[in-house]
């Protein structure tokens, strides 16, 4: 039972946040990347050493960015940018079409721990302006099924999905891709616009535009882990969400 009385600082190591986005039907690609952030929870206690924790986002195989607590008590951070890779030179987008796209997580730290990664989904017009009036179900990111990950439905919206993966991460282990391919709905093309216009001799000109013409989608990724010690207490006090701890401290379940 713990002490009321007791407080420790307790560290969530997230790793960077990723941010990408794409032009959609224009052929290049944008890169944005929001910096990280170390949160701190006093209302739990727990004796660990900081400097073991580490964490790296995986995009199709490759690590895209890490965040790692070094001996030295400094943090080491590397930090890219998703979908640079998705289309070849001079290639365009095209609706309907998978493209490869697969997100994982690594231990680059030295205990064990569990991970989650938050997904989110978005559309900008040609200044990069967030429109919200844009679905994001259109942005397909294909998700895995009975690959360890399981969605947290009561923290997911359209745009943003919340991850969990139920396995405890040895250090150096990989979790299973969490998602596979990357696809825009080809009903992005029925979404248009007919303007009609009329001259002074009564002809009339009817206009057609597509609604995302010139839009970007972009998708972010943040990854962050805890340590397994006290799972179901850390847990809770990191993400806000209440977990079973499987009886060997291996795995979670949510509640």
């Amino acid at each position: 039972m713990k002490k009321k009385n007791n407080k420790h600082t307790f560290p969530i190591v997230p790793a960077a946040l990723i941010g990408a986005s794409a032009l959609l039907l224009i052929g290049s690609t944008v890169g944005s990347t929001r910096a990280a952030l170390t949160y701190y929870s006093e209302n739990y206690g727990a004796r660990i050493q900081v400097s073991r924790i580490g964490v790296t986002l995986k995009e199709n195989g490759n690590a895209i960015s890490s965040r790692d607590y070094t001996e030295d008590s400094r943090w080491s951070e590397t930090k890219g940018t998703l979908l640079e890779g998705l289309l070849e030179e001079g290639e365009t987008i095209q609706p309907g079409k998978a493209y490869d796209e697969t997100l994982s997580v690594s231990n680059s730290g030295s205990i064990d721990s569990f991970v989650r990664v938050v997904l989110k989904k978005s559309w900008a017009g040609p200044e990069g302006e967030k429109d919200t009036t844009l679905s994001p179900d259109l942005i397909d990111l294909n998700l895995t099924e009975g690959s360890g990950w399981v969605i947290d439905e009561s923290a997911s919206t359209a745009e943003r999905t919340v991850l969990y993966y139920t396995r405890a991460l040895a250090p150096g282990e990989s979790t299973p891709d969490l998602s596979d391919t990357l696809r825009i709905d080809p009903a992005v093309l029925t979404k248009v616009t007919e303007t009609v216009t009329e001259d002074e001799n009564g002809y009339k000109t009817i206009e057609t535009s597509y609604d995302y013409d010139g839009y970007q989608f972009r998708i972010e990724a943040e990854a962050d882990a805890v340590q397994t010690h006290n799972a179901e207490d850390a847990i809770k006090s990191a993400w806000g969400v209440d977990v079973t701890a499987s009886e060997d401290g291996t795995g979670i379940s949510l509640e």
